[in-house]
């Protein structure tokens, strides 16, 4: 059993004492590149010429996933969902850290939403990697962000029972909660892994 969690759920609105501010870390580090590619989307719109700063190198470049359809995929840009979502993440954590007790609705809805959001990483990777053959470092940034939202509540939601009807965790969300880091790794392990096959030559210095 890890050391962070609560002994009682009268003692703390969360199981884990870590779960409102790697909420909140999330929530500040998706909104701070949410913000920042907006901005950057801004500043091309007005100049085609700029040049955001995270474009790098004909690898890590913002600047040719930002001009990409992928990038405004629900007709607007992508950030803007990022500057709503992660607001109301941090919004959230600080409630938290304010010992308020969320209800399971809101756990629950959070647990959905980044769950929508994994998928929509996921699908990012994959063009970011197969299709753009470019990588945006701030898009990188935020998916970190939603990941660990995901796993974060996922595991909080399951420590607390509320995947059960009882209320009470079973011996798999048990385990599910106690190896959340182990997820969280493992989800970034296989990213950067990919990344780092689609890109071999470039990162070896071969190209």
């Amino acid at each position: 059993m890890e050391a962070d969690v609560e002994v009682s759920r009268d003692a703390s609105p969360v199981k884990y004492k870590t779960t409102p501010w790697l909420l909140l870390f999330s929530g500040i580090i998706g909104l701070f590149a949410a913000f920042t590619l907006t901005q950057d989307k801004i500043s091309i719109l007005e100049d085609p010429n700029f040049v955001p700063s995270c474009s790098i190198n004909p690898v890590l470049s913002c600047g040719s996933v930002i001009v990409t359809e992928q990038a405004s995929i629900f007709g607007f840009p992508n950030p803007i969902i990022g500057l709503i979502t992660y607001s109301v993440v941090i919004t959230l954590a600080v409630l938290l850290l304010s010992r308020v007790v969320l209800p399971s609705w809101i756990w629950l809805g959070l647990n959905l939403g980044s769950l929508g959001g994994i998928a929509f990483v996921i699908w990012l990777v994959f063009q970011s990697l197969y299709v753009i053959d470019a990588l945006c470092p701030y898009c990188m940034v935020a998916w970190v962000g939603t990941i660990l939202i995901f796993w974060i509540s996922t595991a909080e939601n399951a420590k607390a029972g509320r995947f059960t009807r009882s209320g009470i965790p079973g011996l798999i969300s048990e385990i599910f909660s106690s190896l959340r880091w182990v997820f969280i790794g493992s989800t970034f392990l296989v990213i950067f892994t990919l990344i780092f096959i689609n890109w071999m030559d470039f990162w070896l210095g071969r190209t």
